[in-house]
């Protein structure tokens, strides 16, 4: 089982596949970092040799910013813009979308499931 950046990427996916597993590489990144490397992107990762894992690793490392490092600065910037008290950062601290979408009637995603109101119990005369 190859270890990349403190993953273990499945052994029985294509290297493509395999590579998406590290958070901060897509597929497209996956594609390009095979044709940078000159590795197929369809071989086996359990059919990858150790010299190509250590190029790979080699490679991930010095090139790109993936796992821990991304993560700390995205939580970085976050925290910036709350700080300041930007506009986006309010839409953080409040857990509703940042970029525009309505949310009157969609928006599950950050807002969670409904909240049910009722309107109360009306007096008796």
């Amino acid at each position: 089982m190859a270890r990349i950046a403190g993953v273990n990427l499945p052994n029985q996916k294509r290297l493509e596949i395999g590579l998406t597993y590290i958070y901060g590489i897509g597929q497209p990144t996956a594609r390009k970092i095979a044709a940078s490397l000159g590795l197929s992107p369809d071989t086996k990762i359990r059919d990858l040799t150790d010299d190509e894992v250590t190029k790979l690793r080699n490679y991930i490392d010095a090139e790109l910013e993936v796992e821990g490092d991304l993560r700390r600065e995205r939580q970085q910037s976050i925290k910036r813009l709350t700080e300041i008290g930007a506009y986006r950062g309010l839409r953080h601290r409040r857990g509703l979308p940042t970029h525009g979408q309505r949310t009157k009637t969609n928006a599950r995603t950050r807002k969670g499931p409904k909240k049910t109101v009722g309107r109360g119990k009306s007096k008796a005369k």
